[in-house]
């Protein structure tokens, strides 16, 4: 690996750790402060899904801006609004404005589909030989996130008079970093077509890709990989408040599960080059089912922070090995569509787990809320299975 390429990856994974620091202090604070300012407690979670309802949205400008301006300027717009959101969310904290938190973190979401490329980016400027690892390490620089984000979120609660309005105006500080960083990144320029060059291939349609087995798997692994893991991290902070806990031991928590999302980032390019993609995949769905087992055992510190860091874990297998896998499933021409395709239905299926979350735990209780994630990891699981079978030759029925 040479010297730019490193460099350019370590600033890339700096980039990935001060976006998860955004995501956790979103997701430790957005479920409380909605609770503190919806009309009703279901709706606490509101926030958390304007987060995720944003990114789903935001897939298309994503995809033009990125076509249109390339990698930097892209990244670079997404900080931007990034930095507007944050200042967004505070105002709304002061003012005591529901829908205002909701409209900020709707909006903020453009800036969390920019940052679901960066993995992309990274594949892309790293040599083919070196492809897993360049993701598996970009994604581990949300190992930042995972110390920085509950910290922030503990540290800034008691700034100001009105609880966590001091956070919301360090994420603005974040987000300058941010832009420091990603403006050392050196992204290949988009070639200027030649006058009176033939127009470049369009690539396949998505309905194309999407018939492939490898890129369906791909996207339903990320998507109910993300789904689960979201459903269950989202309500966590509210569940552990039903038990009693304070917000330092929901912070703690959430730390542990986010070290357990990145931390296997420095071994999970070298697990997939050594297991294959599938499998490694398929451990992570074993990984959340353990999780579910240690959640429903009980409600205790130790079952939350041992579930929620199993639950991280199996969530890296399940991304990581969903992204090299997607990798090998479009053309260079496609990536923007089929990028593009993976961020909408990771982000739909978070908008749909997002605001089941508040209204499980609020309504039926943790125990329910982690029977819920069953049925998506048993779903996961079969497609894996079934795509192995397939490669190995096996005559599929029907």
């Amino acid at each position: 690996m040479t010297t730019p390429m490193k460099k350019n990856l370590w600033l890339l994974a700096l980039c990935q750790g001060l976006l998860l620091t955004n995501n956790v202090v979103f997701i430790a604070i957005n479920g409380l402060v909605g609770l503190q300012l919806a009309p009703f407690g279901w709706m606490a979670t509101l926030p958390v899904m304007g987060y995720v309802v944003g990114g789903a949205l935001s897939t298309p400008l994503v995809a033009a801006s990125q076509a249109r301006w390339g990698r930097r300027g892209s990244f670079q717009l997404g900080l931007v609004v990034a930095f507007l959101s944050a200042a967004l969310c505070a105002w709304a904290a002061f003012s005591a404005n529901f829908w205002l938190l909701c409209a900020a973190t709707v909006i903020a979401g453009y800036y969390n589909a920019n940052g679901q490329l960066y993995r992309f980016a990274a594949a892309e400027l790293a040599a083919p030989a070196f492809r897993e690892k360049a993701v598996s390490l970009v994604l581990a620089g949300g190992l930042l996130g995972a110390v920085a984000g509950p910290n922030l979120a503990s540290g800034t609660r008691n700034l100001f008079p009105v609880p966590f309005a001091g956070a919301y105006i360090a994420l603005m500080l974040v987000a300058l970093l941010a832009m420091v960083c990603m403006a050392g990144v050196r992204f290949e320029a988009l070639p200027a077509p030649a006058p009176g060059a033939p127009a470049l291939p369009a690539g396949r349609p998505l309905s194309e890709l999407l018939r492939q087995p490898a890129f369906a798997v791909a996207v339903l692994g990320a998507a109910l990989g993300y789904g689960v893991m979201n459903l269950l991290m989202a309500a966590t902070p509210l569940a552990m408040q039903v038990c009693g806990f304070g917000f330092d031991s929901a912070a703690l928590v959430l730390e542990w599960h986010v070290i357990g999302m990145f931390a296997p980032g420095f071994f999970t390019g070298h697990l997939i080059k050594k297991m294959g993609t599938l499998p490694v995949m398929f451990l992570g769905v074993l990984l959340n089912l353990v999780c579910v087992g240690i959640a429903l055992s009980g409600q205790e510190i130790a079952h939350f922070t041992a579930a929620l860091f199993l639950l991280g874990v199996g969530w890296n297998f399940l991304f990581t090995g969903s992204t090299t896998l997607a990798l090998t499933a479009y053309r260079h021409e496609e990536k923007d569509r089929a990028q593009g395709a993976i961020n909408f239905f990771v982000f739909a299926t978070m908008a749909v787990t997002s605001l089941a979350s508040g209204a499980l735990v609020t309504t039926s209780g943790w125990n329910w809320l982690n029977l819920a994630s069953l049925p998506p990891l048993l779903l996961t699981g079969a497609a894996l299975v079934w795509l192995m079978a397939r490669r190995r030759g096996v005559p599929q029925p029907g």
